[in-house]
């Protein structure tokens, strides 16, 4: 199974001059730690990683752990570099078959949760990793006060990887885009063309580093969920 990671943001919060996938985090970049991590996973056979058009700052890897790294250029949003990343994948991975996309800034995932998502959505059309909604969840009006407490039950925080068939995953994405839909996942996308994914709960330290505060806490949790060769 192929993981395809978009790289191609620009990670404006975090500040710097470059985007944040090229900061270092724990001796390496932080896109570094991710593909290395998803590389790990017996089940990935390789990874396509959309880089922004032009990009001077990938480390030009074509291999980790053994297995093939490819790049291609991106788009604009996410769900057009997802789409490119799909599209630039060998002929030899059929539309049928099961593909993980994975934000290049989550480098915490643990194997066991791919795993889990591999096995419980891979029997049907797929899903993505996710998290109940525990906190009180509030509505703010206009000027920042809270107006509403929401109810959180049936809420779910959305992780990576979500995994979905090349072929559908492909055309939900382009019938989005046809319809003037920016889609914020591969699961919005699903969604909008009739499919229900499967929700596979995982670990809630696989965070996505947003801003600066995030680095130190992706720092720890690499030293913490690390697979055991790494210990």
């Amino acid at each position: 199974m192929w993981c395809v990671v978009p790289a191609a943001g620009r990670g404006l919060r975090v500040g710097g001059d470059r985007p944040k996938q090229y900061l270092p985090i724990a001796g390496r970049l932080l896109i570094e730690h991710t593909l290395d991590r998803l590389a790990r996973h017996p089940g990935i056979a390789g990874l396509m990683v959309v880089l922004s058009p032009g990009d001077e700052l990938w480390p030009g890897l074509s291999s980790l752990r053994g297995k093939p790294v490819q790049t291609t250029a991106g788009g604009a949003e996410r769900c057009d570099s997802v789409l490119a990343g799909l599209r630039a994948l060998s002929p030899g991975v059929g539309e049928a078959e099961h593909v993980l996309v994975h934000d290049a800034a989550r480098p915490c995932v643990r194997l066991d949760d791919i795993s889990r998502l591999i096995e419980l959505a891979g029997a049907g059309e797929g899903g993505l990793l996710g998290a109940p909604l525990r906190d009180t969840l509030k509505r703010a009006d206009e000027v920042g006060r809270s107006a509403l407490t929401e109810p959180r039950d049936r809420r779910w925080r959305a992780f990576t990887p979500q995994m979905f068939r090349r072929g559908a995953l492909s055309e939900a994405l382009r019938e989005a885009s046809r319809r003037g839909v920016t889609v914020s996942d591969e699961a919005m996308a699903m969604e909008l063309a009739g499919h229900a994914p499967l929700l596979v709960e995982g670990a809630e330290d696989n965070i996505k580093v947003t801003t600066a505060a995030d680095f130190a806490l992706a720092e720890f949790l690499l030293g913490r969920t690390a697979p055991a060769d790494e210990e």
